[in-house]
């Protein structure tokens, strides 16, 4: 016979945690493992957001929240002193505090201020990628936005217009800029219909005027 198995004595949750009984047809949030890596906020708040689904009791979050790391991050947990976790709110500071070296530095404003537009980047793709910076920086004003967004820009149709009547929030920029942008992509289609033909009307030429081919015949 095998060896029994030997029953966990001391966990790191407090008694009234584990008082509470396991929901009927519970299930576990399907998130990715938490490997130790990323930003532990980020992993906690998709949790978070997840245990709003499935109405977790506070009690059976505690449990849930501790199967969401991977085998090697839960290592940290099981060498925690008994009885050291009351709340949630304890756990989530544990948590937090034992992955802080994984957590991203938030930027801030003046962040934006790097972003630039490329030589040869059409106005939407600038827009894109600025838009994607200051997804970054939950708390910046609009007028900091538009700011930001001018310094970047090179100069062009839609920068002498912002000069000449500076925007004085983001949104203004972007109604501005949609006509830019639409006016870009017809001058790109009509390049692009210009480059089609041309090229038809060279295979054409070439058809109907095949080249010769002289072969050096020397007398006999």
């Amino acid at each position: 016979m095998g060896a029994p198995v030997e029953e966990r004595t001391s966990i790191p949750f407090m008694e009234g945690v584990m008082a509470d009984e396991l929901p009927v047809n519970c299930r576990i949030p399907a998130i990715a493992e938490y490997e130790g890596t990323t930003d532990p906020q980020e992993h906690l708040s998709h949790f978070e957001n997840a245990t709003l689904l499935h109405r977790y009791t506070n009690g059976f979050e505690y449990r849930v929240f501790v199967t969401t790391y991977a085998r090697a991050k839960q290592q940290w947990f099981n060498q925690l002193p008994p009885a050291v976790i009351g709340s949630f709110q304890e756990f989530r500071s544990l948590f937090l505090h034992q992955f802080a070296s994984s957590r991203k530095h938030q930027k801030t404003e003046l962040s934006l201020f790097s972003v630039r537009q490329k030589e040869g980047e059409p106005l939407k793709e600038y827009l894109q990628h600025f838009n994607a910076a200051t997804l970054e920086v939950p708390t910046v004003t609009q007028e900091v936005k538009a700011n930001a967004f001018a310094q970047g820009f090179l100069d062009g149709d839609f920068f002498k217009s912002l000069t000449k009547k500076p925007a004085t929030n983001f949104d203004s920029v972007l109604a501005r800029a949609a006509k830019y942008t639409d006016m870009e992509d017809a001058h790109a289609s009509k390049r692009e219909v210009r480059g089609e033909k041309r090229k038809k009307n060279k295979d054409e030429g070439s058809s109907k005027n095949p080249r010769m081919d002289f072969k050096d015949k020397r007398p006999t």
